[in-house]
């Protein structure tokens, strides 16, 4: 495989530089398809939370990452080929090739997501009001567990601006499951699933 090499390292410096240590809450890591939604303060946090899970999710798990920045030279290309990343263009969106269409068509019935639903990184560490593409995916795929992920400390590793990590401790919290309920309006829905990290944030 063209990633058979890389993706190990990529694993290992990962867990090196976050030394992430990832609390399952009232969930277990389970096999079957999962929208995982995190809170987003570096470009690393697609690949800390993709690199904790276990091998056999990872396999079957894309993370959606920005295009402007994954594309930025032949390295960064090759990382987020490795992360089989699903690489959104945030800034030529249309409305009949939406970002919403092209994740839903490149997870299909087979892959879990990882998606931040602030949509960019929080320049302060504080956790923003989400946008609407959260709630447009548990709309077309009720069937899919949505996985609330807390990243505490991720804003350090790499802060804003800069170019090389920094080795910290952070800690992945992941809890239960939610699905959009019947009858419940975006507004309340995108405020309940914001309030589901709130909640592992002050358990953590």
């Amino acid at each position: 495989m063209k990633h058979a090499l890389t993706i190990p390292v990529l694993v290992g410096l990962a867990k090196f530089f976050s030394g992430a240590t990832v609390r399952w809450v009232d969930c277990q890591p389970e096999p079957c398809q999962r929208i995982y939604y995190a809170n987003h303060t570096s470009h690393l946090d697609p690949l800390v939370i993709w690199a904790s899970l276990p091998w056999e999710l990872r396999a079957l798990t894309r993370p959606a990452a920005a295009r402007d920045y994954w594309e930025k030279g032949w390295l960064r290309q090759h990382i987020a080929g490795a992360f089989n990343a699903i690489l959104i263009d945030r800034q030529e969106i249309k409305v009949h090739a939406s970002p919403i269409t092209q994740i839903l068509n490149e997870i299909g019935d087979k892959y879990s997501l990882i998606i931040f639903p602030e949509g960019g990184r929080s320049p302060d560490g504080e956790m923003h009001e989400f946008k609407s593409g959260l709630f447009h995916l548990a709309r077309k795929r009720p069937d899919v567990e949505l996985m609330p992920v807390y990243l505490e400390n991720m804003n350090r590793v790499l802060p804003r601006g800069e170019v090389f990590p920094v080795p910290l401790l952070t800690s992945i919290t992941i809890g239960p499951p939610i699905w959009l309920e019947r009858g419940e309006t975006k507004v309340d829905f995108l405020v309940r699933a914001r309030q589901s990290i709130v909640r592992l944030r002050d358990r953590s």
